[in-house]
């Protein structure tokens, strides 16, 4: 191994994104992303989405900016988390692209282009770990207090 190589892989930011660090990729506010990610963020609490996260991909994928990732109990939670975000989206002038996984419901992905919804239930979320897997980009882990401030974005 390279003495460069062997330097990079001790650093205290390489070794905290392998253990899970959520601060080691930089961090992101709410207020930062598009209407449309705050919308399916507050479609997804209202279906009593479980552990939403963000992940902004910009400047470290070509094909979509954001990941919004949830989970749900089971399939027919997930199911309808995907339904209202689809719902919602829709009803404000964004259709999704493409929806996929709707049936089997362990991995429901919803494309809107420069933004990608995965909707997990909790043994697929665990496996396929897309938190671990792009942990180079910039992770909002989104709280109870972000999604009351979410609130606002609720139809009269």
């Amino acid at each position: 191994m390279s003495q460069k190589l062997k330097e990079k892989s001790l650093s205290p930011e390489v070794e905290a994104a392998a253990v899970g660090s959520r601060a080691a990729a930089g961090t992101i506010e709410l207020s930062a992303f598009d209407d449309r990610i705050r919308r399916a963020l507050h479609a997804a609490a209202e279906k009593k989405a479980i552990d939403p996260t963000v992940l902004d991909l910009r400047g470290i994928s070509s094909f979509t900016d954001f990941f919004l990732i949830v989970t749900g109990a089971n399939r027919r939670q997930a199911q309808a988390i995907s339904d209202e975000i689809v719902d919602q989206l829709k009803r404000h002038g964004s259709p999704a692209a493409r929806v996929e996984g709707y049936q089997n419901a362990e991995w429901i992905l919803v494309d809107y282009g420069d933004f990608v919804v995965h909707v997990f239930d909790e043994k697929a979320r665990r496996f396929y770990d897309l938190e671990r897997l792009w942990r180079e980009s910039r992770r909002l882990d989104v709280s109870q207090d972000d999604l009351t401030r979410l609130s606002s974005l609720r139809e009269k």
